[in-house]
């Protein structure tokens, strides 16, 4: 399967009931190229209105971290989230939907096969990292897994409510780059 025969799979999913209060599926933004995948919970309003990851507050403070450090949803990183609807009332996503969407992502990793996943929030860290994950303690540490480092961090909407954090995230944005330089071949050209 290829990127835009996923993507198109992907848009009439059913697979959860999440389908029947979706206004778009948020299939994810950036390049298919990309050696950085970022990856959230789920979607909330301002994303389901308009099928795009982080696009409200926290979206623009996540841009404003990337522009940081050079990178661009349009030009070098890839931003997804472990389910592609939003669920009511911005919940945690249930185990039964992160069971039914996980496949997406799975598909989108194997296409991308990215050198390094950035987790959003504690959500995300527990599915992709490990599931007793603790963000306040272990952020900006990277894990390797068969090869591909995965870091989780603060999600941007909890740095809007407790912006006490956002130096403390800036310094994993920064320790960010600095493995970005290390690893990846073609993310900074």
């Amino acid at each position: 399967m290829n990127w835009e025969e996923l993507k198109k799979q992907c848009l009439v999913c059913d697979r959860c009931g999440l389908c029947e209060t979706r206004t778009n599926v948020v299939f994810g933004d950036g390049v298919s190229d990309a050696e950085v995948l970022f990856v959230g919970e789920g979607p909330g309003q301002h994303e389901d209105e308009q099928g795009l990851p982080f696009v409200g507050r926290s979206g623009a403070l996540l841009d404003n971290y990337l522009h940081a450090i050079d990178l661009d949803r349009r030009e070098n990183v890839f931003i997804a989230n472990i389910v592609k609807c939003r669920p009511p009332k911005n919940r945690d996503p249930l185990p039964e939907e992160r069971a039914a969407c996980l496949p997406w992502l799975r598909e989108q990793f194997r296409l991308l096969r990215p050198k390094i996943v950035v987790c959003l929030g504690r959500i995300a860290a527990q599915q992709m990292i490990r599931p007793d994950f603790s963000v306040t303690r272990e952020h900006g540490q990277f894990f390797d897994k068969d090869g591909v480092l995965f870091m989780g961090t603060f999600h941007p909407a909890a740095l809007l409510r407790n912006p006490n954090n956002k130096p403390v995230a800036f310094e994993d944005f920064a320790a960010l780059r600095d493995k970005i330089h290390e690893i990846c071949d073609h993310t900074y050209q």
